[in-house]
């Protein structure tokens, strides 16, 4: 089963969060209802993702004792959830962007899709007490997974990634 399908139905007090916050924004939010935002939600539905799989490992870890260590182990475990077909290195396809036909090669989480997942679990662990510092989603251990997911994937689909350069504005002279 999907991990998402099952975490949607979680209610924010189930999430795991730390116990000095609650989970969820609407403890800091104004008396005024409003509905969240597409972005918010998949927020709290991949927070409650993350957390439902740390209750089911073994052992039950907390989210203050969870580490890099932890984040890549679930985002390998997302994998088997994936859409993405990725050609290893013997696949006849392999480098192909558009194969000719199947192969049996497995489907993974796509590079985007994990990078904006980490994005969200990122701002999701602060707003539910974690400090930045100890933000584990945040380490440099999860940046060069997704770095060589990234490089992977683009190679096995033979498309070259290219950062996109940032335009410099020209320096303005002095306003006086």
């Amino acid at each position: 089963m999907d991990p998402y399908s099952e975490s949607y139905s979680n209610s924010p007090q189930d999430s795991g969060s730390f116990s000095t916050v609650a989970s969820g924004s609407s403890s800091t939010s104004p008396a005024v209802a409003t509905t969240p935002s597409r972005y918010e939600n998949q927020k709290r539905r991949d927070w409650n993702t993350f957390c439902q799989y740390l209750r089911n490992h073994h052992p039950p870890l907390f989210v203050s004792q969870c580490s890099g260590a932890n984040v890549l182990e679930f985002l390998c475990y997302l994998d088997q959830f994936g859409k993405t077909k990725v050609h290893n290195l013997i696949c006849p396809f392999y480098g192909h962007p558009t194969p000719p036909g199947p192969c049996p090669c497995p489907l993974r989480q796509a590079w985007g899709s994990l990078d904006a997942l980490i994005g969200r679990l990122r701002a999701a662990y602060e707003e539910n007490g974690g400090s930045p510092e100890t933000n584990p989603f945040g380490v440099r251990a999860v940046r060069l997974y997704l770095r060589e997911v990234r490089d992977l994937q683009s190679k096995a689909r033979g498309i070259s990634y290219e950062k996109k350069k940032r335009k410099r504005l020209p320096p303005q002279g002095d306003v006086s």
